[in-house]
């Protein structure tokens, strides 16, 4: 069981781990241990997690949700087993915390007077300065 907070709790039958073998440093230790471990949770399908929480999880997962709504984490950071499945389950814990708060609403802001006013005198010099760069008429000599 993975405690995320005082109300959500995700069971075991919700994560599946599997242990495949990892890339990256490790001699022969890597050819012949399965030390790299892909986490599986189904969140769709979770009864812990609440609509609005799903929705945000599934929008921070980004690549790592899949089509059939579950998340998928892969860890090979150390050569040992026990320690990737401890980061996996951290990750898993600390993206299902983010999705737990609600956005902050945006409060629409307007520019104030001076900056309108800045901005316009700004506009206005540069237009005399590109009126200036027309041709010169020779007849006026």
């Amino acid at each position: 069981m993975l405690t995320i907070s005082d109300t959500i709790t995700i069971e075991d039958w919700e994560l599946t781990e599997q242990f495949v073998r990892a890339s990256g440093p490790g001699g022969q230790n890597v050819n012949k241990v399965a030390t790299a471990v892909e986490l599986r949770f189904e969140a769709a399908r979770s009864p812990n997690l609440p609509g609005p929480v799903k929705t945000r999880l599934k929008r921070l997962a980004g690549r790592r949700w899949t089509t059939d709504g579950a998340i998928v984490l892969q860890v090979d950071t150390t050569r040992s087993q026990a320690r990737n499945r401890e980061i996996a389950r951290d990750r898993l814990a600390e993206l299902i915390r983010a999705a737990l708060k609600p956005p902050k609403r945006r409060i629409p802001t307007k520019p104030t007077l001076g900056s309108k006013k800045r901005r316009l005198k700004a506009k206005k010099v540069r237009g005399e300065v590109k009126s200036l760069r027309g041709r010169i008429d020779p007849s006026d000599g």
